[in-house]
């Protein structure tokens, strides 16, 4: 390795080749990509492992962690985000849902014990269930009532937030392109807050994995 003393752009290419495949014979696939995420600003706020970070508001029976996967069931349950708040910030996170599945990702909420979140905004997760906003929708603000997501099958949903817009996109398809107006006040003004995600029904359950996040620079 220290006879690669190349200073061409095609020798530090090579490097950079040479080093990623050393690490993933030492650490494996997951440490190369772990780094390339830091180097582009993106924090896994989920580890697959736990919920290290993470605090249920009720029912905390009904969030598991199933071969790397975070498992939502049954009835109302809200999970947070509580090792930091976040203004503005892209997320991301590949879903999965079944016939029933109601759930949502809440953005700039605050953590309360019980009931629904107060604060922030959330962005629904329903494919099929009977409750006619879809998957993409900012409830209660903007409502979308086809979505290109389908049940059974991952997407990977997109939350970017810069002042006042809020840009939703289902594997990179643009659903909502949302700018809040004047006037809008607390505790539903796009602020800054917690993320949480929601499970909602007795007959319901949701499928989270690489939940990713990272700021973005103040808006001007």
């Amino acid at each position: 390795m220290g006879a690669v003393i190349e200073t061409n752009s095609e020798g530090r290419g090579m490097r950079r080749q040479l080093y990623a495949f050393v690490l993933v014979g030492l650490f494996g696939v997951g440490s190369v990509f772990a780094a390339d995420d830091a180097a582009d600003g993106w924090k896994r706020i989920f580890d697959g492992k736990t919920l290290d970070g993470w605090k249920a508001s009720e029912r905390p029976e009904g969030w598991t962690v199933e071969d790397g996967v975070l498992v939502g069931r049954g009835a109302r349950t809200h999970l947070f985000y509580v090792a930091e708040e976040f203004d503005n910030f892209e997320f991301k996170a590949d879903i999965l849902t079944q016939p029933k599945t109601n759930s949502g990702i809440y953005f700039h909420s605050r953590y309360q014990e019980g009931g629904w979140p107060r604060y922030g905004h959330e962005v629904q997760v329903n494919v099929t269930h009977r409750d006619p906003v879809k998957t993409g929708s900012i409830y209660n603000v903007v409502k979308v009532y086809e979505t290109p997501a389908k049940d059974g099958e991952w997407w990977t949903q997109t939350i970017r937030v810069t002042g006042q817009n809020v840009v939703i996109k289902i594997n990179d398809k643009l659903v909502v392109d949302y700018t809040e107006p004047p006037g809008i006040t607390l505790p539903r003004r796009i602020d800054k807050g917690l993320f949480a995600f929601q499970q909602h029904d007795p007959g319901s359950v949701v499928r989270y994995r690489n939940v990713m996040v990272r700021h973005l620079p103040p808006s001007e």
